[in-house]
């Protein structure tokens, strides 16, 4: 159970469903007790993502900041090529026949 103080619009969440309101400037107050425990802090990012009945709020992944260098790196411990260098022409052509041999599979 929650209720919320009409003096000063914050929530005092007392049991499993707690519920808060939406400020003037449409701001949503999570109850303490639902962010302590969720490890929810200030500056933390959340999605916010429309359903047919509401709204959910989830916790957004870490955005990656990977280097050039990091990300060939490790692509490179990943995927091995002891082959001949391949030009760009060969590879867009390989791509090319790639596409439309599965658009064609999907005709089907």
């Amino acid at each position: 159970m929650a209720t919320i103080d009409r003096r000063t619009g914050k929530t005092h969440f007392t049991g499993m469903g707690a519920t808060t309101s939406i400020s003037a400037k449409g701001q949503v107050v999570i109850p303490k007790d639902v962010r302590d425990r969720l490890r929810l802090r200030a500056g933390d990012r959340l999605e916010v993502i429309e359903q047919a009945d509401g709204v959910l709020l989830r916790r957004s992944p870490p955005e990656a900041k990977l280097s050039f260098e990091e990300a060939e790196r490790r692509l490179r411990a990943i995927i091995r090529y002891d082959g001949p260098p391949v030009s760009i022409e060969d590879m867009n052509r390989t791509i090319e026949e790639a596409w439309i041999a599965s658009a064609l599979r999907s005709d089907r």
